[in-house]
């Protein structure tokens, strides 16, 4: 399709979102960029500076681009099949011809993003729960719960391990209505419209927002944490707060868990050697608490520590060479190491590939 065919497409498409020229320019230019400050599309198009603004923050609200609220504010593309998965089929070849155009933006640069749209923070959470290759905690109103239900249902399948809480509590599905254990490992309710809502896969990457973000308050954001050394955050408050106050179990996986298995979370690996009892070796990935930098300990499992609370989670291993090495979580400080990646397995430490 030659550019001024597809310029016309999307003015016929503009009519439904009653989109003006200032907005055609700005969204086609972000598309082709990837994201752009709103100076650079001022640059670029003949929109006049004073108009930017304004310009971009209609395209946010109609669900086209994301606005990050950084200094300067970036506006990001969105990929226009998202954007466009309502419109009817006959301007599928239309929206072919923007994703040609479409660069995706590098997401891993920032380690944390400030996003207001709700479409946007929804789409963030499907990622992070898609991103889970061996752990989810998530904290989901009940409407949540059904959108993504498929979505959980597969990580179960993928033998993801899934801590849900549902909140507010009055609203959560009976359990002898609504199957939990389909879609988490573990679930339990939380009372209350202040319980945020919260996804993180494998200790790292996550999402965090209040319920208010999601019924389109505008004046709410929700934060995305995209590397570890922040994302453990969003991951520690989960554990601490959230989980150890939602006092309601919706429902519990009793089986016995096959090994070796992998946890970012040293609370849930210590819950699950307790639980399953027997002899554990390990190869843990994190970092040496007295000097820094980077570190990995093999060996069998000597003893493990669990508080009641379970505020306070370690485990000690022994080496091959016969050292005794005390294991924590994140910002471990009792501890001779803090566990980024633990690996656990039933007679031997397991490889840990890259």
């Amino acid at each position: 399709m030659a550019p001024d065919e597809l310029r016309s497409t999307v003015e016929r498409v503009g009519d439904r979102f009653n989109l003006g020229e200032y907005e055609i320019d700005a969204y086609l230019t972000v598309l082709e960029q990837g994201q752009l400050t709103a100076s650079e599309i001022a640059d670029r198009t003949d929109i006049p500076q004073p108009r930017v603004y304004d310009t971009v923050r209609s395209l946010s609200d109609r669900g086209l681009v994301e606005l990050r609220e950084s200094r300067p504010m970036k506006v990001v593309a969105i990929d226009p099949e998202e954007a466009f998965d309502d419109v009817q089929t006959s301007l599928e070849q239309m929206i072919d011809e923007l994703e040609a155009r479409y660069t995706a933006p590098a997401r891993d640069t920032e380690a944390v993003s400030l996003v207001k749209s709700r479409s946007t923070i929804l789409r963030y959470l499907e990622e992070v729960i898609d991103a889970a290759d061996y752990e989810l905690s998530l904290s989901l109103t009940p409407d949540l719960l059904v959108r993504y239900e498929e979505e959980l249902a597969a990580a179960i399948d993928a033998d993801v391990s899934v801590d849900l809480i549902v909140t507010p509590a009055s609203k959560a599905p009976d359990p002898d209505s609504f199957d939990y254990l389909e879609v988490a490992t573990s679930a339990r309710a939380r009372r209350g419209i202040t319980t945020p809502i919260v996804a993180v896969a494998d200790g790292n990457y996550s999402v965090y927002a209040t319920q208010d973000a999601l019924r389109d308050d505008q004046d709410r954001y929700g934060v995305i944490f995209n590397r570890s050394a922040l994302g453990f955050l969003v991951s520690g408050f989960f554990g601490t707060v959230l989980w150890t106050t939602a006092e309601r179990t919706l429902a519990e996986d009793g089986t016995t868990r096959s090994y070796p298995r992998a946890y970012a979370s040293i609370r849930r690996c210590v819950k699950d050697l307790m639980e399953d009892g027997g002899e554990f070796y390990a190869t843990i990935e994190g970092r040496d608490v007295e000097v820094g930098g980077s570190r990995v300990v093999r060996g069998r499992i000597l003893d493990v520590s669990f508080q009641v609370s379970e505020e306070v989670a370690s485990l000690t291993l022994e080496t091959d060479d016969g050292e005794e090495v005390t294991v924590g979580g994140r910002v471990a400080a009792l501890e001779d190491l803090e566990a980024h990646e633990i690996h656990i397995g039933r007679h031997e430490p397991p490889t840990i590939e890259d």
